[in-house]
Protein backbone atom coordinates (compact mmCIF):
# COMPACT_ATOMS: atom_id res chain seq x y z
CA UNK A 1 0.00 0.00 0.00
CA UNK A 2 0.50 3.77 -0.72
CA UNK A 3 1.23 5.84 2.13
CA UNK A 4 -1.92 7.64 1.43
CA UNK A 5 -3.94 4.41 0.68
CA UNK A 6 -2.87 2.91 4.09
CA UNK A 7 -3.47 6.16 6.13
CA UNK A 8 -6.97 5.92 4.28
CA UNK A 9 -6.87 2.12 5.53
CA UNK A 10 -6.36 3.46 9.01
CA UNK A 11 -8.94 5.97 9.00
CA UNK A 12 -11.58 3.40 8.06
CA UNK A 13 -10.80 1.00 10.62
CA UNK A 14 -11.10 3.89 13.37
CA UNK A 15 -14.23 5.38 11.82
CA UNK A 16 -15.72 1.71 12.21
CA UNK A 17 -14.21 0.64 15.68
CA UNK A 18 -13.81 3.97 17.74
CA UNK A 19 -17.76 4.60 18.15
CA UNK A 20 -18.31 0.87 19.21
CA UNK A 21 -15.41 1.08 21.73
CA UNK A 22 -15.94 4.04 22.86
CA UNK A 23 -19.36 2.57 24.65
CA UNK A 24 -17.66 -0.62 25.61
CA UNK A 25 -14.93 1.33 27.30
CA UNK A 26 -18.12 3.80 29.23
CA UNK A 27 -19.71 0.88 30.12
CA UNK A 28 -16.92 -0.01 32.38
CA UNK A 29 -16.69 3.43 33.64
CA UNK A 30 -17.40 3.89 38.09
CA UNK A 31 -21.18 5.57 37.53
CA UNK A 32 -22.94 4.83 40.34
CA UNK A 33 -26.01 5.30 38.10
CA UNK A 34 -26.26 2.21 35.34
CA UNK A 35 -29.11 4.96 33.96
CA UNK A 36 -26.64 7.89 33.78
CA UNK A 37 -23.88 5.90 32.51
CA UNK A 38 -26.23 4.89 29.71
CA UNK A 39 -26.64 8.16 28.80
CA UNK A 40 -22.98 8.63 28.80
CA UNK A 41 -22.62 6.09 26.53
CA UNK A 42 -25.12 7.36 23.71
CA UNK A 43 -23.89 10.42 23.74
CA UNK A 44 -19.77 9.25 23.43
CA UNK A 45 -20.58 7.17 20.95
CA UNK A 46 -23.15 9.01 18.99
CA UNK A 47 -20.31 11.83 18.93
CA UNK A 48 -17.70 9.83 17.74
CA UNK A 49 -19.71 8.51 15.10
CA UNK A 50 -20.95 11.32 13.71
CA UNK A 51 -17.03 12.64 13.82
CA UNK A 52 -15.57 9.52 12.12
CA UNK A 53 -18.66 9.31 9.70
CA UNK A 54 -17.96 5.88 8.37
CA UNK A 55 -21.19 5.67 6.23
CA UNK A 56 -18.56 8.02 3.99
CA UNK A 57 -17.69 4.13 2.89
CA UNK A 58 -20.80 2.82 2.16
CA UNK A 59 -23.56 4.07 -0.62
CA UNK A 60 -26.34 5.97 0.93
CA UNK A 61 -29.44 4.07 2.09
CA UNK A 62 -31.61 2.30 -0.81
CA UNK A 63 -35.15 2.99 -0.10
CA UNK A 64 -35.97 -0.16 -1.99
CA UNK A 65 -34.43 -2.39 0.96
CA UNK A 66 -35.94 -0.99 3.63
CA UNK A 67 -39.01 -2.90 3.67
CA UNK A 68 -37.20 -6.09 3.76
CA UNK A 69 -35.31 -4.46 6.81
CA UNK A 70 -37.97 -3.40 8.66
CA UNK A 71 -39.80 -7.07 8.51
CA UNK A 72 -36.26 -8.71 9.15
CA UNK A 73 -36.46 -6.28 11.97
CA UNK A 74 -39.63 -7.47 13.38
CA UNK A 75 -38.66 -11.17 12.60
CA UNK A 76 -35.70 -10.82 15.27
CA UNK A 77 -38.06 -8.75 18.21
CA UNK A 78 -40.54 -11.43 17.71
CA UNK A 79 -37.66 -13.93 18.31
CA UNK A 80 -35.88 -12.05 21.14
CA UNK A 81 -38.84 -11.53 23.25
CA UNK A 82 -41.06 -14.96 22.37
CA UNK A 83 -38.99 -17.98 24.79
CA UNK A 84 -39.79 -15.55 27.61
CA UNK A 85 -43.49 -15.25 26.96
CA UNK A 86 -46.73 -16.46 28.08
CA UNK A 87 -47.48 -17.91 24.95
CA UNK A 88 -44.35 -20.21 24.82
CA UNK A 89 -44.92 -21.13 28.38
CA UNK A 90 -47.22 -24.20 26.79
CA UNK A 91 -43.78 -25.81 25.93
CA UNK A 92 -42.46 -25.79 29.38
CA UNK A 93 -39.60 -27.84 29.01
CA UNK A 94 -38.30 -25.83 25.96
CA UNK A 95 -39.10 -22.81 27.85
CA UNK A 96 -36.96 -24.19 30.97
CA UNK A 97 -34.19 -25.35 28.59
CA UNK A 98 -33.62 -21.81 26.81
CA UNK A 99 -34.21 -19.45 30.40
CA UNK A 100 -31.63 -21.93 31.99
CA UNK A 101 -29.02 -22.52 29.24
CA UNK A 102 -29.58 -19.83 26.33
CA UNK A 103 -29.70 -16.78 28.58
CA UNK A 104 -27.48 -15.67 31.76
CA UNK A 105 -29.67 -14.47 34.25
CA UNK A 106 -27.54 -11.33 35.74
CA UNK A 107 -29.06 -9.50 38.44
CA UNK A 108 -32.34 -12.29 38.36
CA UNK A 109 -34.27 -15.03 40.64
CA UNK A 110 -36.33 -16.96 38.38
CA UNK A 111 -35.85 -14.96 35.34
CA UNK A 112 -37.41 -11.64 37.52
CA UNK A 113 -35.50 -9.01 37.26
CA UNK A 114 -34.33 -7.64 41.13
CA UNK A 115 -34.33 -3.95 40.24
CA UNK A 116 -34.86 -1.79 37.21
CA UNK A 117 -32.34 1.15 37.09
CA UNK A 118 -33.82 2.12 33.77
CA UNK A 119 -37.24 2.21 34.60
CA UNK A 120 -39.32 5.77 35.10
CA UNK A 121 -40.33 4.78 38.72
CA UNK A 122 -36.72 4.56 39.32
CA UNK A 123 -34.64 7.33 37.02
CA UNK A 124 -37.47 9.22 35.72
CA UNK A 125 -39.48 9.05 32.44
CA UNK A 126 -36.04 11.47 30.77
CA UNK A 127 -33.21 8.73 31.57
CA UNK A 128 -36.28 5.79 30.56
CA UNK A 129 -36.79 7.93 27.28
CA UNK A 130 -32.91 7.86 26.81
CA UNK A 131 -32.70 4.47 26.74
CA UNK A 132 -34.96 3.80 24.42
CA UNK A 133 -33.19 6.22 22.01
CA UNK A 134 -30.10 4.97 23.14
CA UNK A 135 -31.01 1.27 22.43
CA UNK A 136 -32.67 1.78 19.57
CA UNK A 137 -30.96 5.15 17.29
CA UNK A 138 -27.19 4.75 18.80
CA UNK A 139 -25.99 1.24 19.40
CA UNK A 140 -28.21 -0.71 17.19
CA UNK A 141 -26.44 1.45 14.15
CA UNK A 142 -22.66 1.39 15.56
CA UNK A 143 -22.91 -2.39 16.51
CA UNK A 144 -24.02 -2.68 12.46
CA UNK A 145 -21.15 -0.80 11.16
CA UNK A 146 -18.55 -2.78 13.63
CA UNK A 147 -20.02 -5.93 13.48
CA UNK A 148 -21.06 -6.28 9.84
CA UNK A 149 -19.77 -3.45 8.10
CA UNK A 150 -15.98 -3.93 10.02
CA UNK A 151 -15.39 -7.41 11.42
CA UNK A 152 -17.11 -9.48 9.09
CA UNK A 153 -15.45 -8.34 6.24
CA UNK A 154 -12.04 -7.68 7.86
CA UNK A 155 -11.88 -11.55 8.91
CA UNK A 156 -11.47 -12.32 5.19
CA UNK A 157 -8.86 -9.65 4.42
CA UNK A 158 -6.95 -6.65 5.98
CA UNK A 159 -8.73 -4.16 3.47
CA UNK A 160 -12.07 -4.71 4.51
CA UNK A 161 -13.74 -1.77 2.43
CA UNK A 162 -12.69 -3.48 -0.23
CA UNK A 163 -14.70 -7.20 0.13
CA UNK A 164 -18.05 -7.52 -1.27
CA UNK A 165 -20.10 -8.50 1.57
CA UNK A 166 -21.83 -11.22 -0.29
CA UNK A 167 -21.72 -14.54 1.61
CA UNK A 168 -18.21 -16.00 -0.25
CA UNK A 169 -16.13 -16.55 3.54
CA UNK A 170 -19.07 -18.84 5.22
CA UNK A 171 -16.56 -19.25 8.21
CA UNK A 172 -16.46 -15.45 8.42
CA UNK A 173 -19.96 -14.87 8.23
CA UNK A 174 -20.65 -17.63 11.53
CA UNK A 175 -17.37 -15.91 13.52
CA UNK A 176 -19.20 -12.71 12.96
CA UNK A 177 -22.50 -14.29 14.13
CA UNK A 178 -21.63 -16.12 17.03
CA UNK A 179 -19.40 -12.92 18.33
CA UNK A 180 -22.58 -11.05 17.98
CA UNK A 181 -24.68 -13.26 19.95
CA UNK A 182 -21.81 -14.02 22.62
CA UNK A 183 -21.77 -10.31 23.53
CA UNK A 184 -25.54 -10.42 24.75
CA UNK A 185 -26.80 -11.88 27.87
CA UNK A 186 -29.23 -13.87 25.33
CA UNK A 187 -26.84 -15.34 23.16
CA UNK A 188 -28.51 -18.02 21.54
CA UNK A 189 -31.25 -15.63 20.23
CA UNK A 190 -28.51 -13.36 19.65
CA UNK A 191 -26.75 -15.38 17.02
CA UNK A 192 -30.00 -15.63 15.44
CA UNK A 193 -29.71 -11.84 15.26
CA UNK A 194 -26.56 -11.91 13.81
CA UNK A 195 -27.70 -14.48 11.47
CA UNK A 196 -30.15 -12.72 10.31
CA UNK A 197 -28.75 -9.04 9.98
CA UNK A 198 -25.63 -10.53 8.41
CA UNK A 199 -27.85 -12.32 5.72
CA UNK A 200 -29.68 -9.00 4.75
CA UNK A 201 -26.82 -7.18 4.58
CA UNK A 202 -25.18 -9.95 2.92
CA UNK A 203 -27.90 -10.08 0.23
CA UNK A 204 -28.87 -6.41 -0.08
CA UNK A 205 -25.11 -5.55 -0.13
CA UNK A 206 -26.51 -2.36 2.00
CA UNK A 207 -25.19 -1.66 5.20
CA UNK A 208 -27.65 0.65 6.01
CA UNK A 209 -30.54 -1.94 5.29
CA UNK A 210 -28.87 -4.37 8.25
CA UNK A 211 -28.72 -0.64 10.50
CA UNK A 212 -33.10 0.11 9.95
CA UNK A 213 -33.24 -3.48 10.55
CA UNK A 214 -31.69 -3.34 13.99
CA UNK A 215 -33.29 0.15 14.89
CA UNK A 216 -36.28 -1.97 14.34
CA UNK A 217 -35.77 -4.36 16.79
CA UNK A 218 -34.44 -2.47 19.21
CA UNK A 219 -36.91 0.37 18.89
CA UNK A 220 -40.05 -1.99 18.95
CA UNK A 221 -38.06 -4.01 22.24
CA UNK A 222 -37.96 -0.98 24.35
CA UNK A 223 -41.28 0.29 23.67
CA UNK A 224 -42.47 -3.26 24.45
CA UNK A 225 -40.38 -2.79 27.80
CA UNK A 226 -41.87 0.43 28.40
CA UNK A 227 -45.24 -1.08 27.99
CA UNK A 228 -45.28 -4.05 29.91
CA UNK A 229 -42.64 -3.22 32.49
CA UNK A 230 -40.28 -6.24 30.65
CA UNK A 231 -37.18 -4.62 32.15
CA UNK A 232 -35.07 -8.04 32.06
CA UNK A 233 -34.60 -7.34 28.76
CA UNK A 234 -32.28 -4.21 29.30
Amino acid sequence: MTTVSTQRFDRAIWAHVLPFLAWVVVMELPIESPAWRYAVQAIAGLCLFAWARPWQYYPALSVRTVPLAVVVGVAVFVIWVLPETVAFSRFPRLQDLYLLYAKRPIGMIAGVPLHSPYAPETCGWGLSIVRLAGSAFVIAVLEEFFWRGFLYRWLVHRDFTAIDPRIRHVWAFLVMALLFGLEHDRWLVGIVAGVAYGALYARTRDIWAAAVAHVTTNLLLGLYILAYGQYRFW
